[in-house]
């Protein structure tokens, strides 16, 4: 199931804490692992789907900037993102 409207809410209010915090860091890694978690289940359907796989390739580069952002000004939120999303087994 693709990421619908009402899933993104739910990420925003979980992971932003306000229903309206979209930009935060936290938020906009939820919603990438969502997509991505997504597009990996596709790929065991369509393995020769080369266009939609170079923008997970896209999506994965933008996560992991995102980690390392957060890494680099707040190691608490980054661990805990890293938990609640079960990143880093």
């Amino acid at each position: 199931m693709p990421v619908t409207k009402e899933n993104k809410q739910e990420l925003v209010t979980k992971f932003g804490g306000d229903e309206k915090n979209t930009g935060k860091t936290e938020v906009q890694i939820a919603i990438l692992t969502a997509r991505i978690n997504h597009l990996t289940k596709h790929f065991s359907e369509h393995k020769k789907d080369h266009a939609s796989r170079r923008g997970l390739m896209k999506m994965v580069g933008k996560r992991r900037r995102l980690l390392k952002y957060l890494m680099k000004n707040d190691i608490e939120r980054y661990r805990a993102v890293l938990k609640e999303l079960n990143l880093r087994k």
